[in-house]
């Protein structure tokens, strides 16, 4: 058994023995558990991909004369100013408002709330158009302006629901073509998408989160962070593997981190034609090795993990709950999988080199003690499923 404080004093000394995901696979195979319990101290984890409910608090100080923003726009992209003065959350799918590539191409969205978040963490200038009914303290009724991330007070991301533990993986059984999340699925099931790291994914090496949990500090972008809450649609009551993996979505996590502190190699929009807008982030979060059990869960292996083959031309839109069939991760990052003697073309929409750059470069700043551990003040909910919404007419 170890404790948070004492591997962190091995962090503060240099001497802590950390290994990302992948590695400590075939570490444990040579060394045995026991031994290796013994000897690693961390192993780091990490994710690269679409997380649409991402988006950021920003305040933009007080002007002069002084404004109560009822309405603002980032890049002709509306952000909601309901709460202080100058105060604001940008959601990262809010489209821009008549934006050219709609009205010419429509269902072929360019631009949106990500694309700002990624101009501003990357020192571009974004323009700002605030409207007010004007107070007596408040006076100014409409202000044009353009500002950057190191004009903003504070610019701090918060993501309801990011992480994932396990997902989806999206074919098209109809004759036409359909768009998606996932992108362009072809028609007669000519291929599939899925959207995982697989063995290197947070959630998925600690599958009862018994070290993930509300105020467990993470890798945001870059950016030092934690997470806040359990993420909106945690549904830990599913199908699991005999070694405890999900084998359909589960878990997930609410992240927040100071934007001004993002590398924004870690932080890209995406456009989806005939879906919208999402943000690609890139998370790294530590997992503590106190014990045989914990350490084992880390060693799990894309062939160990399994994910729901759903049809999204029927299916997935009518949330009829039915699954195709299932198939690993393995067999999934092989490029291609058979289903009913046909042979299937595979892509993803998550980057795994990327993930693996990420767990690596979290396993360097732990090793040279500037990212310590965060101990859980609340575990994250082990029971429960997410409720659907009732369609009900009025009384």
């Amino acid at each position: 058994m170890k404790t948070y404080e004492e591997i962190n004093r091995k962090i503060a000394s240099k001497t802590a023995v950390v290994m990302n995901a992948e590695e400590i696979i075939d570490y444990v195979e040579k060394k045995g558990l026991d031994k290796a319990a013994e000897e690693v101290d961390v192993v780091t984890t990490a994710t690269f991909g679409p997380m649409c409910s991402s988006g950021c608090f920003l305040n933009f100080g007080h002007s002069s004369p002084k404004i109560r923003i009822t309405e603002a726009w980032l890049d002709d992209v509306l952000v909601y100013s309901g709460i202080a003065a100058v105060d604001a959350f940008l959601g990262a799918t809010q489209l821009r408002h008549n934006d050219p590539a709609n009205m010419y191409y429509p269902g072929d969205f360019r631009f949106g709330g990500a694309h700002v978040i990624e101009k501003l963490v990357r020192g571009e200038r974004v323009q700002l158009f605030a409207l007010s009914y004007g107070t007596d303290e408040y006076p100014c009724k409409e202000l044009r302006t353009y500002i950057t991330i190191d004009d903003l007070n504070q610019a701090q991301m918060v993501n309801p629901r990011n992480c994932y533990q396990n997902y989806n993986i999206a074919v098209n059984c109809s004759d036409r073509s359909i768009y998606t999340y996932f992108g362009h699925l072809k028609p007669n099931m000519q291929n599939l998408c899925y959207c995982s790291a697989g063995q290197l994914s947070p959630l998925l090496n600690d599958p009862y989160y018994k070290t993930i949990g509300i105020g467990t500090r993470i890798w945001l972008a870059g950016s030092q962070g934690h997470i806040y809450a359990e993420g909106t649609q945690h549904s830990p009551d599913c199908l699991r593997s005999e070694n405890g993996v999900p084998r359909e979505g589960a878990g997930t996590l609410s992240l927040t981190a100071d934007m001004k502190k993002m590398d924004p190699e870690y932080v890209r929009a995406v456009s989806l034609k005939g879906y919208g807008v999402s943000l690609s982030l890139g998370i790294g979060i530590p997992i503590p090795i106190l014990n045989k059990e914990i350490l084992k869960s880390t060693t799990v292996r894309d062939r160990d993990i399994y994910a729901p083959l759903i049809d999204y031309s029927s299916d997935y839109p009518l949330a009829t709950g039915r699954i195709l069939t299932e198939y690993n991760y393995e067999s999934l990052k092989s490029g291609e999988v058979e289903y009913n003697g046909k042979k299937i073309e595979v892509g993803s929409i998550s980057s795994y080199s990327k993930a693996l750059k990420i767990a690596n470069r979290l396993k360097e700043e732990i090793s040279i003690g500037s990212f310590t551990l965060a101990e859980p003040h609340t575990p994250l909910p082990v029971a429960g499923s997410m409720n659907r919404m009732k369609i009900q007419q009025e009384r």
